[in-house]
């Protein structure tokens, strides 16, 4: 994964309301821009800018049907943010787990003398 996708779907994720539209999408299924911005107490164009940002980042695709936007869950990118979080647990799991066995050494070292 590219490091900017990284960002993007990081950044897009940090917002609360846009992570509430998000778990709105996932619920639901397919959505239109004024169900996902009438749960909020935020204008429409407010509203429009997080589904770009959404959008922007690849966690959600848009369908317009005349007048009416709709939007999917994709959740390439979220599976791809899981997998780099996997990683980097993994790592500082590993990490942690040595550090407790080295002070764990050091501590019966200490004891024998």
């Amino acid at each position: 994964m590219q490091q900017a996708t990284l960002d993007r779907t990081f950044h897009a994720l940090a917002d609360p309301t846009r992570r509430a539209m998000l778990t709105l999408v996932a619920r639901r299924g397919v959505c239109t821009a004024s169900e996902l911005g009438g749960g909020f107490d935020i204008a429409q164009p407010t509203a429009s800018k997080h589904l770009r940002v959404l959008e922007e980042a690849g966690l959600l695709a848009r369908r317009i049907e005349g007048r009416a936007h709709r939007f999917r869950l994709v959740t390439t990118r979220l599976d791809e943010a899981e997998r780099w979080i996997a990683r980097h647990q993994a790592f500082w799991q590993g990490t942690l787990s040595r550090l407790a066995d080295v002070l764990h050494a050091m501590d019966q070292g200490s004891r024998g003398r």
